[in-house]
């Protein structure tokens, strides 16, 4: 059996990243945390984290895109706290995976990430792909197509170059740009082909990027002048996490950031995928936030 997460949980997880007691906060999470579930969708290997069945409807469906020789289980903490919110998230593994067993025989990057001027709607395109197979397999499946699960509003979540996968579905790459999608999350995205080329005016979803402050040259890019921010068209979002580095985002790094990364990943998505308010308190740059910068 599948053990499920609850907002109450997911809570008290992002109070855990302050103040709280250690032991208090080691309970709570093995009291709370689900387990996902392993499934074969369109010839993927999936992760998939579901609410628990008396999580109120409709479930907007949210799509995680991990970073290069990442893992699709990578950002189990956010996957479980959407889950917890309501949303059903599903994580394929794509083709470059590692999951930690280092293996040697893994490709090189297609094109350099340093030279982003020479990729194209074909780099990286059988990422994108799989984002789409599976799309559009949840859509044939009597499992997810019928409510609770809300396939009319569909998220995208990546990491790195999971982050430019998910722009691309935006829109970044207008050969990819996927109408179903209504919202994104990039964390800490290499955008900088998108931006170089200037693509990503083409976007018509909202984006939230992430970055930290210690993840540079990728959050310079997201805030310089005519950078993925300034180029994005509204409704954007730009949250820079104090302290955070490049796998700031990923399970056993920076965990003191994961609270953040919740609350304003959760509360992204409920304003555009469940139509809510953007809380007034996230509108200024509290503790722990360097930048801040959204226009709606």
């Amino acid at each position: 059996m599948v053990r499920w997460v609850k907002l109450a949980g997911a809570m008290l997880l992002l109070a855990c990243g302050a103040a709280a007691a250690p032991v208090v906060c080691a309970e709570a999470a093995a009291q709370t945390l689900p387990v996902s579930q392993k499934l074969q969708i369109a010839g993927l290997a999936v992760d998939a984290w579901i609410p628990d069945s008396q999580t109120p409807g409709p479930w907007p469906i949210v799509l995680f895109s991990h970073r290069y020789r990442g893992c699709n289980t990578q950002s189990s903490y956010l996957m479980q706290a959407l889950a917890g919110a309501g949303y059903a998230v599903f994580a394929p593994k794509h083709r470059d995976a590692d999951c930690g067993k280092l293996q040697s025989w893994l490709p090189r990057p297609e094109i350099p990430f340093s030279n982003p001027e020479n990729w194209t709607e074909e780099t990286y395109a059988d990422r994108a792909q799989d984002l789409e197979n599976l799309l559009n397999a949840l859509q044939q499946d009597p499992r997810f197509r019928a409510p609770p699960f809300d396939l009319q509003h569909v998220g995208l979540v990546g990491h790195s170059l999971g982050g430019y996968t998910v722009l691309e579905l935006a829109g970044g790459w207008p050969h990819w740009k996927d109408p179903r999608v209504k919202a994104v999350i990039a964390l800490s995205p290499y955008a900088a082909p998108l931006a170089v080329q200037h693509t990503l005016g083409q976007i018509d979803a909202p984006v939230m990027y992430l970055g930290g402050s210690r993840d540079t040259p990728i959050t310079t890019s997201l805030e310089r002048r005519e950078g993925a921010y300034e180029q994005t068209p509204a409704p954007k979002y730009l949250v820079v996490i104090d302290g955070a580095g490049h796998l700031a985002w990923i399970d056993n790094r920076a965990t003191a950031k994961h609270p953040l990364t919740i609350e304003y990943g959760l509360a992204f998505f409920d304003r555009y995928l469940k139509g809510k308010r953007f809380p007034h308190g996230l509108q200024e740059p509290g503790p722990g936030v360097a930048d801040l910068r959204f226009q709606e």
